[in-house]
């Protein structure tokens, strides 16, 4: 009887093992960014089991968006950047994801709006980037640069010989002030031609001190700052002074950035390559139409994966990264 009671002991420890042993959870690990005008916090994710690893730094995109993908407008959770770490640590790649200064835990780092500038968010790239050089456990840095976060990405890696490689995941071909004239392009010609007078202004660093009643929101006083700070730079230009390997990620169903910005970066650098992936939206999730309203149920279901190619993909490129 006492044998048979060790035998099922020993046999039911090597089940439990076997099948629940490799179910260890990823938890992040909290870490910290000191900057002059207050701490921005991220979460380090590590392959469990594992004692040197790739590691991949995630930059969200544009608005309130936090380490995760989700956006504080509309309650858009969709878990999009957590869902990707989380798949990467899976294939024994660490990453590193982060509140943007202002936002969810990274709220007291914010500037006031008229102080913003867009190379703030830059230089709070450059200095994770650093903060990740510093640990020996990584063998080699990837960017990946999610909308906004692409053009973000892209000037925090050039002549940055720390990072190995660089992934615009979603982002944008043309200036800024180009995409929003191409937004309000359904709008009649005397509005177009107010955006096209103001952007020119704040094109040469010029503040408009009369913005007319309705584009307020968009053009308010206290944002034109970060707005000039901004239109200085294309990501056409900035890609091709890249000396790194580069990925271009595009879905084909993304209805805010377009397959057509993909192939812009493209044709400007040659040599980073190209991924279009058939049925992937901008929140990197399955959706197979551009119908807003299905894109939208989307956005804020945080049950669905992330893309499979997508995940796929990544992983192969960044291990290629010796």
């Amino acid at each position: 009887m006492k044998q048979m009671k060790l035998l099922f002991s020993v046999f039911f420890s090597f089940v439990f093992l076997t099948c629940f042993g490799q179910l260890q959870p990823l938890t992040g690990q909290g870490v910290t960014l000191n900057t002059q005008s207050g701490d921005i916090h991220g979460k380090l994710l590590l392959p469990p089991g594992m004692k040197s690893f790739p590691v991949v730094l995630l930059i969200a995109g544009s608005g309130p968006t936090d380490m995760d993908g989700n956006s504080a407008v509309g309650q858009m959770t969709n878990n999009s950047l957590r869902y990707l770490a989380e798949d990467l640590a899976k294939q024994g790649i660490a990453s590193l994801r982060f509140d943007k200064r202002g936002i969810a835990s990274s709220a007291s780092a914010g500037k006031r709006e008229a102080d913003l500038r867009f190379e703030d968010y830059v230089n709070d790239v450059k200095g994770w980037i650093d903060y990740l050089k510093k640990d020996s456990r990584f063998t080699g840095i990837t960017v990946i640069g999610h909308s906004e976060g692409s053009l973000i990405g892209m000037l925090a890696c050039r002549n940055n010989p720390k990072v190995k490689a660089f992934v615009s995941l979603a982002g944008a071909g043309r200036p800024a002030y180009e995409i929003i004239e191409k937004q309000l392009s359904s709008q009649p010609e005397s509005i177009r031609n107010i955006v096209a007078a103001i952007n020119d202004s704040l094109r040469q660093g010029k503040l408009v001190a009369n913005v007319p009643f309705g584009m307020d929101a968009l053009f308010r006083q206290s944002v034109q700052p970060y707005m000039i700070s901004w239109y200085k730079y294309n990501p056409q230009q900035i890609i091709t002074e890249l000396t790194i390997p580069s990925l271009i990620v595009q879905g084909k169903t993304d209805i805010q950035v377009l397959v057509e910005d993909a192939e812009l970066l493209k044709k400007a650098s040659p040599s980073a390559k190209l991924l279009l992936i058939e049925k992937m939206n901008h929140v990197l999730k399955d959706c197979d139409t551009t119908d807003p309203q299905k894109q939208m149920a989307v956005y804020t279901n945080p049950s669905l994966p992330v893309n499979a190619v997508l995940l796929s993909s990544l992983g192969t490129f960044i291990k290629e990264q010796k």
